[in-house]
């Protein structure tokens, strides 16, 4: 029968147990507590109580025997034991045989073995999977139910129990990639909620099904081995997942190889190793030469590869095959050619070829090239150029054409790695280059270079020093060589331009400023009349010996002394350009005269090298005196000099300074400062006078501009502004219409001007000037002088500074009308071109002002 009932005895011991059942006709029981029945049972509505013993192996009361009771509930309709459900009863009871031979049932928990169930099933649903119940329901209504995830917790829904009956099912297909088992509990309450039974576990297992095909962890898997490599040569791993349960058929996998491309030269050149996807090689003959990668089509198979039941899935292997250094590299040819002229350096003779099938551009492929025969002396190299992997034959050191016209030389080729094991050089990795050398017109040596010699000073010009003479490396041609002069500091030497002698033209000094460390070095050119010319120079070294030929003198020249000194003594140095024993040490002595020298001044030697100078008397007036001293100096042939040491007198503070104006002026300023001080005085009062005058010029010129009037009365765009009170409102009563043309002024208003209404009543008419309406009336400066004198004499006019009458011009005038109320009483077009006239005397303000064609 189908349905397999397990049990497991808890709290029976701890130790090993065996398990045996009563009734062995209709059942057994394994190791594991399945119960299983022997045949086919016919419990349609029965149930039957099975007794099971267990064991303790491990106790010491052997007596001592556990009993388990086991119930199976057939449900009514079914017709035999395969369809029907399992029933799990608790509390389950055990029957425990003590060692006196009684028996004694105790309530005994167990672990209820796992309910498995298929994922994706098909059948209806709800699907029944076991039933629970309790053995006290005979007695009282229950309530069963089950929490744990996939019941009242997420995933919620998936299992439900029946309440009353205590059937647990199924609601929908399970997938056990999602989620493999379920752990529940069961609950057995009364109808007051009150617990009746202790919760059990239940374990719902999710049996898996092949559902999931094998995936590769690539699409393409990317491998390489080396060529040349033995059978058996692990190449690389792919790797194929399958969600479905490894430890089951449905989670096997195995690999195999479905295709090779290319086939060459075999079409089994490896294999896969069927469970764990190695690939290994299984042929010799890998050779990137001829084929640089193969491409593999591999398939995993679950169901342990079962063709017939198993899914697959396929992906690519690409397996590159990597270089070794097979293949020597060989020359192009047996024998290259070069030449090169002589004395050149780092200079390309030849470029030498060779051809290398191994990968370009890898230590297998780049060459190394060596001479091995030919070049004693290292006057050649050859470098690699990486790029076309040729040998660059190289000079690095100079070549005499007169000693070597030729080299033949050998040269071997290799790579940067050694050949694998069993290949050796051919004959084209060695090949000969003949190299030719090329003769130059060489510059001529001078030898020694450079030449010294040692000179005493003072020797005289026109002294033949020595013969300084260049060779021609030229052997085999025929040359003259000229000298001549390229650097002589001092003019003291000349050089026959035939022979090379040298001799002075000037006395050797050894004290000149150009003589460092008694050395004085002069350079000659040596030129031949080759094709091209070619030259060459050497120095000539001088090392001058001392004479006693520079008398001594005083150090310094000039001291300062007080009027009463305090002490009165004077430290003096004896200085000598020569070198000992023709300096120091050196006498001192005061000359005879003038006589007072020896009356007011004593001169003590101190050592050889220095003097004090002391004041016989006690003050000594300001001034600038002149002490002779004469100097002897130690040489073979002793020379003195009379050196006139300058004394300052002056005046001193407490601190025993100079204070005079002399030494403020020798300390501060000297006379060029002074009248450079004095120039710049003079230049800046002169720039001063300038700007002065300029001035002056410049208002006289605004002046001659202004018009008669000032610019800020001229009634010309301007406005006026009276600050005066007057009579109140009354200043403001003007009769604007008599400022209209005159064309459209009333008869009466013709005679008499706008006047103010606080001015005196009019006895008669007094006269103005009118001006002419004519295009061109004259200067307008007349007419503004006659009429300010108009206005001087109008017996009219206030007797007080006030605003002048505005007085009718005459009905001549063009102008229009001053104000915008009666704009639209004009008499039409006006002609205003009078009024770029101004006249003479305005001729250079109308030019600045007069805004014309210009």
């Amino acid at each position: 029968m189908e349905i397999k009932p397990s049990v497991t005895f808890l709290d029976c011991g701890g130790g090993e147990v065996w398990f045996q059942v009563e009734d062995k006709h209709d059942f057994s029981v394994n190791e594991d507590g399945g119960v299983y029945a022997l045949h086919h049972l016919n419990l349609l509505g029965k149930e039957k109580a099975v007794l099971v013993y267990a064991h303790d192996l491990h106790t010491k009361q052997l007596n001592i025997h556990d009993a388990c009771l086991l119930s199976l509930q057939v449900k009514p309709g079914d017709a035999t034991l395969t369809q029907q459900v399992p029933e799990i009863l608790f509390p389950w009871r055990s029957v425990v045989v003590r060692g006196d031979g009684t028996l004694r049932r105790v309530k005994r928990d167990w672990v209820i073995p796992p309910i498995n169930v298929p994922e994706n099933s098909r059948g209806q649903f709800p699907e029944d999977l076991v039933r629970i119940r309790s053995d006290r329901d005979k007695n009282r209504m229950l309530r069963y139910s089950v929490t744990g995830p996939g019941a009242d917790q997420p995933p919620t829904g998936i299992f439900i129990i029946n309440p009353i009956s205590g059937q647990l099912s199924v609601t929908k297909p399970l997938d056990r990639e999602h989620i493999s088992n379920f752990h529940l509990r069961a609950h057995a309450v009364d109808l007051n909620g009150n617990q009746v039974e202790n919760p059990i576990d239940i374990v719902i297992n999710v049996i898996d099904q092949n559902d999931n095909r094998p995936e590769f962890t690539h699409s393409i898997f990317n491998g390489s081995v080396p060529e040349g490599s033995k059978p058996g040569s692990f190449v690389m791993t792919v790797t194929a997942v399958d969600k479905d349960d490894p430890k089951t058929a449905n989670g096997m996998l195995r690999y195999k190889i479905l295709s090779q491309n290319p086939q060459s030269p075999s079409s089994n050149m490896f294999t896969i190793n069927n469970k764990t996807g190695d690939i290994i090689t299984v042929a010799a003959g890998l050779d990137r030469e001829k084929v640089t990668q193969y491409t593999l089509i591999i398939q995993a198979t679950d169901m342990e590869g079962n063709p017939t039941y198993g899914l697959s899935n396929t992906a690519t292997t690409v397996i590159r095959i990597t270089d070794v250094n097979d293949n020597a590299p060989e020359f192009t040819t047996e024998t290259f050619f070069g030449e090169v002229h002589e004395n050149r350096v780092n200079v390309i003779v030849a470029n030498l070829t060779v051809t290398d099938k191994d990968q370009p551009h890898t230590p297998a492929w780049s060459a190394v090239y060596r001479i091995i025969a030919g070049d004693p002396t290292g006057r050649f190299s050859i470098p690699t150029d990486p790029t076309t992997n040729e040998g660059l034959l190289t000079v690095v050191k100079p070549i005499d054409y007169e000693s070597t016209r030729s080299f033949m030389l050998t040269v071997e080729a290799e790579n940067e790695v050694t050949l694998v094991r069993g290949i050796h050089l051919p004959r084209q990795s060695t090949a000969t280059v003949s190299v030719r050398i090329l003769d130059l017109n060489e510059s001529p040596e001078f030898r020694p270079n450079p030449k010294s010699m040692r000179l005493e000073e003072g020797l005289s010009a026109g002294s033949m020093l020595t013969t300084f003479t260049a060779q021609d490396p030229d052997r085999y041609m025929r040359q003259t060589i000229r000298y001549s002069k390229m650097y002589d500091p001092a003019n003291w030497l000349e050089i026959n331009p035939a022979n090379g002698q040298i001799s002075t033209i000037a006395i050797l000094d050894r004290e000149s400023p150009y003589i460092k460390n008694n050395h004085y070095n002069v350079t000659f050119m040596a030129s031949d009349n080759g094709t091209p010319p070619a030259s060459g120079t050497g120095t000539l070294q001088i090392y001058l010996t001392d004479i006693n030929d520079n008398a001594p003198h005083v150090f310094p020249l000039e001291v300062e002394m007080c009027e009463r000194p305090e002490p009165n003594a004077l430290n003096l140095t004896a200085s000598d350009p020569d070198l000992s024993p023709n300096a120091g040490p050196f006498a001192f002595e005061l000359a005879n005269r003038p006589s007072d020298v020896r009356r007011n001044w004593t001169l003590h030697r101190l050592n050889g090298e220095h003097a004090q100078l002391r004041l016989r008397i006690g003050f000594l007036a300001s001034g600038l005196y002149e002490v002779p001293i004469t100097i002897t100096d130690s040489g073979n042939l002793p020379m003195s000099n009379t050196s006139y040491l300058r004394v300052k007198v002056c005046q001193c503070d407490h601190h025993g300074d100079c204070v005079d104006m002399e030494r403020i002026i020798a300390a501060g300023l000297g006379t060029g400062a002074i009248i450079a001080i004095l120039i710049c005085i003079i230049i800046l009062l002169v720039l001063v006078l300038l700007f002065v005058m300029w001035m002056k010029r410049r208002d006289k010129e605004r002046q001659a501009k202004q018009l008669l009037i000032d610019p800020e009365d001229d009634v010309r765009d301007n406005i006026l502004k009276y600050d005066e009170e007057g009579g109140g409102e009354e200043d403001q009563d003007y009769d604007l219409s008599q400022l209209q043309q005159p064309d459209a002024l009333e008869p009466e208003c013709v005679k008499v001007g706008i006047r103010r209404l606080d001015e005196r009543p009019l006895h008669h008419d007094h006269q103005y000037p009118l001006r002419s309406a004519a295009p061109h009336p004259g200067d307008i400066g007349d007419f503004i002088h006659e009429g300010l004198k108009a206005a001087d004499n109008d017996p009219t006019a206030p007797p007080y500074d006030s605003l002048l009458v505005f007085d009718y011009e005459g009905s001549g005038s063009t102008a229009g009308s001053l104000s915008s109320l009666h704009s639209s009483s004009s008499c039409g077009d006006q002609d205003y071109d009078y009024l770029g006239d101004w006249g003479p005397r305005f001729r250079k303000l109308a030019d600045l002002y007069g805004g014309g064609d210009d």
